[in-house]
């Protein structure tokens, strides 16, 4: 409860103007944000919900590795012509795992294709705008950003982009940061099984319930009232057949797999670079310094306040720096590989939820370019807003793991 209350006065204390203090989109928010948590994790059948979906991510994993095994034979999976002296080593992350955000970027394409997701965005974005009293074009993208990535979903009200009025801008800044897309759900969701049970549903609800936390904490750092409508329309994700709607998802695939593949190998290696560097000081209370020990110390108190015991905050902080400057795959990553003593079962759900985001520099540059791109004449206003969004996102994925560490 503290972590709430100290993570909206962050946002007030840093608002455009703290003579404006948003209470309707406060209570609201986190009315919302308790009531979906309540529903989808302390309802009965809940977790069985969440263990199903858990199915789900075993039989896209298979799927994908036939794929996989049948292109690059046993280093994508298939069996090795000869005997694996030592098996746990035989995973390959770039041809085993990498390749699912090909096959979701295709099943993504098809159900827009079908109206499946655009029924259930049009009717998540008419809860929000009836909530939070915003306009249309703010509802339909923030709906579309639990599914789709930080640059889609604005695509979907591309038409009205440039008349936003800033406040509503920085909302849908907000929620990109504040969540992830629909095509890294799973694949983050297939190496966190193993330490999460339900791991899948777990990331699926995390998008949904930041949603309403990045509306409020946006409205509280950068104030406004006025509303832009928009008619809900999706011309961008149209497409002409099914096979129309493979085809292209898959192209899309190949380019985010692309440049996941590439921001990994580039970010671990100015890690280790850094460490490398750092490891040239002398130690500090008897270990040498680190790039994760230093995270560690400066988001440590963070992590306390949304709700990991104090003996464990530091290893969390470690987490939320990496996600922070880094990404959350990284994080995602380590938090995998930690030791199940490490952490507890609360402290690790906590993490999943509050890790959940696209708030770091390179994500918050592939949206600035994005958001350039549709309304080049608002640049300047997307650059000034550009350092704040990365903080509202990290607030709003904090408050999302506050509240799941009180109903948890």
């Amino acid at each position: 409860m503290l972590g709430i209350a100290a993570i909206v006065a962050i946002a007030w204390a840093v608002s455009e103007n703290r003579k404006v203090f948003d209470w309707r989109g406060v209570v609201a928010g986190l009315a919302l944000q308790f009531g979906l948590a309540f529903l989808l994790l302390r309802l009965p059948g809940a977790r069985d919900v969440f263990l199903a979906l858990n199915g789900l991510v075993l039989a896209l994993q298979d799927a994908t590795r036939q794929g996989t095994a049948f292109v690059f034979g046993y280093l994508g999976g298939g069996p090795a012509p000869f005997e694996a002296t030592q098996p746990g080593n035989s995973f390959v992350l770039a041809l085993q795992a990498l390749p699912l955000i090909l096959v979701i970027s295709a099943l993504s394409a098809l159900l827009w294709h079908w109206r499946i997701l655009p029924v259930v965005v049009k009717a998540v974005s008419a809860v929000l705008e009836r909530i939070f009293a915003i306009g249309g074009a703010v509802g339909v993208s923030a709906a579309a950003n639990i599914f789709v990535g930080m640059v889609e979903a604005p695509l979907l009200v591309r038409p009205y982009f440039a008349r936003l009025t800033r406040a509503e801008i920085f909302m849908v800044m907000t929620c990109g940061m504040a969540t992830v897309a629909g095509t890294v759900m799973v694949l983050y969701a297939s190496f966190l099984s193993q330490v999460i049970p339900g791991a899948l549903g777990h990331i699926l609800t995390a998008s949904i319930i930041s949603v309403p936390a990045a509306l409020m904490v946006a409205r509280l750092m950068v104030p406004g009232v006025e509303k832009t409508e928009s008619d809900g329309s999706i011309p961008e994700l149209e497409y002409d057949s099914s096979m129309d709607a493979i085809t292209r998802g898959t192209e899309q695939g190949v380019q985010l797999l692309i440049n996941v593949t590439a921001m990994l190998i580039v970010l671990i290696a100015l890690v280790a670079l850094v460490n490398a560097l750092l490891g040239l000081l002398p130690p500090v209370f008897g270990a040498e310094l680190s790039l994760q020990r230093v995270f560690g110390w400066i988001f440590a108190p963070y992590a306390w306040l949304i709700g990991i015991p104090a003996h464990e905050a530091a290893t969390a902080g470690e987490l939320l720096g990496l996600k922070t400057v880094l990404n959350e795959f990284i994080a995602y990553l380590q938090l995998a590989k930690l030791p199940a003593d490490t952490l507890d079962e609360r402290s690790r759900l906590i993490l999943v939820y509050a890790l959940c985001g696209f708030a770091n520099p390179g994500s918050l540059g592939i949206m600035i370019g994005g958001l350039v791109a549709m309304a080049p004449q608002r640049r300047g206003e997307l650059v000034q807003l550009a350092g704040k969004s990365v903080l509202s996102g990290t607030l709003a994925t904090g408050l999302t793991g506050a509240v799941v560490g009180i109903l948890w």
